[in-house]
């Protein structure tokens, strides 16, 4: 069924940048609010980035101006551009979907989903 599938992270220098997708599968009939989270080892699960259905985007005070949430819903597909990489944004990265979708039995079911997460590593 639905699925969200997250790719793009890696090492990279300080200054340095990185995109980050997250494609969601299954047989979706509405993606709403597009959320990309971030856990940092021993620290708790925050709120980087989020884009509604209609394009508004919200940032966490520490990423705005340097990250970039956008989705292409052609592709149900969120992206996260991190530019300005600083060493403190070395996390596993989240993304996480409100999704409307269909069973085969044709019924609709409206779930929240995360993704795998993926690792962005920042160090010279």
């Amino acid at each position: 069924q639905v699925q969200l599938v997250e790719s793009g992270g890696g090492l990279v220098q300080p200054g340095g940048s990185l995109r980050l997708s997250c494609a969601a599968s299954g047989n979706i009939i509405s993606i709403y609010s597009m959320t990309w989270y971030r856990q940092a080892p021993g620290k708790q699960r925050e709120l980087v980035a989020a884009v509604t259905s209609g394009g508004s985007t919200s940032y966490a005070d520490s990423v705005k101006g340097r990250f970039t949430i956008s989705r292409d819903n052609a592709k149900n597909t969120v992206y996260l551009q991190l530019n300005s990489l600083k060493s403190e944004d070395t996390a596993v990265y989240y993304c996480n979907a409100d999704i409307l979708s269909r069973e085969r039995t044709l019924a609709f079911i409206q779930r929240n989903y995360w993704g795998q997460g993926t690792q962005v590593t920042v160090s010279s």
